[in-house]
């Protein structure tokens, strides 16, 4: 039988036209080409499951070399049809392939450029609505992966006096007037420096397409990126920031540590004549900025955190995590801050419950019977010491559980104390011969040092 087939005048280089068009699109874009294609395979699928079905067995054929694009649906033919999207009758089989049989598989090969106008909008509505997801998607993965670093942008402008629009480059992000520095201002095209907060890819209640860069300069976290930008041995490790306390645009208060003992953490902060803090305190707008050593008794810390204030005596329970702060009756003010603001920064910072008392305060208190018994009662139980690092009995090899067991039993618990324990002790516990075995494998696996 013959068949009239037409003539594909031109079809190659329109093909491979449009194949380039997808080429530019991923270049304009800044997606790759197989990004794009597959976008494209999908908004044809969409668009020819509105034809078919949803459940429709389809095949999208994009093939650069030959060049062909096509949509393949392959449906069953069967009797009766449960299912038109998947199945079709053998008349209506006949009628597209002749000779078909019941059983056998219908494909039914489709050209997209021959689609209808309908069908050729639905498709390039899809395919754009799909690629601006997808840039969406990009954008989002790039940006989570920055939160709570450190990034430079460029003011844009307020809205309603409240929310600050800054320029990102690839995209917009926001400051909420809670995350702002009080009394900032910016005009157009000012210099930016925040830290990124949140990223989301879409908001609830909101129509706005994402996503969504949340900003911050008044957290603690832009004051800790800042020192890890100035400070070398922040960054480095060598200093270690391991509490943060702020109220924005009032005081900082920083708790530091050194993890070498030839290192000062706070003058590695301060810098020579303060040269390294200044930068930082420049970029809050002269905030107060207080550097507490990490390296004490929570008593001295605590002190410590209360500055500017000259503390006299600090009564910490390590228990109840509660301190009282003694301070001379003129460092009263500056102890509790405006508002009491200085007070409740170093209980933050040190995670203290704090009283502030003057000493006329406290001696007029204490003048009293019942007031020292319920201070002596509060703050009577010892600081805990820290505890020692020691070697379990496990270490030594040769010894056997058994005789661990005897040792620890008789409180020689550790590899230290075994060393220090006499050769006559050890018999008693152990045997003789077996106390003469536990000194050769302690002589022979430790090395001690005065």
């Amino acid at each position: 039988m013959a068949r009239a087939t037409k003539k594909k005048t031109n079809q190659e280089p329109d093909i491979k036209a449009f194949f380039d068009l997808l080429t530019e699109i991923a270049t304009e874009k800044g997606l790759s080409r197989d990004e794009v294609v597959e976008v494209f395979k999908g908004s044809l699928i969409t668009a020819y499951q509105k034809k078919y079905g949803l459940d429709a067995n389809l095949e999208v054929i994009l093939d650069r070399e030959k060049p062909e694009i096509a949509v393949i649906c392959r449906r069953k033919v069967v009797k009766p049809v449960l299912n038109t999207a998947q199945e079709i009758s053998p008349e209506e089989a006949a009628k597209i392939e002749p000779g078909i049989k019941e059983g056998d598989i219908l494909s039914v090969t489709e050209n997209p450029f021959e689609f209808s106008r309908i069908g050729a909008t639905n498709v390039r509505q899809i395919l754009l609505q799909r690629l601006k997801e997808l840039e969406r998607e990009i954008l989002y993965n790039e940006f989570k992966a920055k939160e709570n670093e450190l990034v430079n942008g460029y003011f844009l402008r307020w809205r309603d006096k409240d929310l600050m629009y800054v320029d990102l480059g690839k995209i917009e992000g926001v400051m909420p007037r809670r995350e702002q520095i009080p009394n900032e201002k910016f005009r157009p095209g000012d210099r930016v420096k925040a830290v990124i907060k949140l990223v989301e890819l879409r908001r609830e209640k909101t129509r706005e397409p994402g996503p969504f860069v949340t900003l911050s300069r008044g957290s603690g976290e832009f004051v800790k990126k800042l020192f890890e930008m100035e400070i070398p041995e922040i960054y480095d490790g060598v200093v270690e920031i391991t509490g943060i306390a702020r109220y924005s645009g009032y005081r900082t208060k920083i708790l530091v540590k050194s993890n070498r003992m030839d290192v000062d953490p706070v003058g590695a902060c301060v810098g020579v004549r303060g040269v390294r803090i200044q930068s930082v305190v420049r970029e809050l707008g002269n905030e107060r900025i207080d550097i507490v050593n990490d390296n004490g008794s929570p008593a001295d810390i605590i002190a410590s955190a209360m500055s500017p204030a000259v503390v006299t005596e600090v009564r910490a329970d390590a228990n109840t995590r509660e301190a009282l702060v003694l301070v001379p009756d003129d460092q009263q003010s500056k102890a509790i801050g405006n508002g009491g603001q200085n007070v409740r920064l170093a209980s933050q910072l040190t995670g203290y419950k704090l009283t502030v008392k003057t000493l006329s305060q406290f001696n007029e208190e204490m003048a009293s019977p019942e007031a020292r018994a319920r201070l002596e009662q509060l703050f009577s139980q010892a600081q805990p010491e820290p505890e020692e690092e020691y070697t379990p009995l496990s270490e030594l090899p040769d010894l056997s559980s058994r005789i661990q067991s005897l040792l620890e039993a008789a409180g020689i618990k550790s590899v230290e104390q075994l060393v220090e324990a006499d050769i006559e002790d050890l018999g008693k516990i152990l045997g003789p011969a077996t106390a003469r075995h536990v000194q050769k494998v302690v002589s022979e696996a430790v090395e001690v040092t005065e």
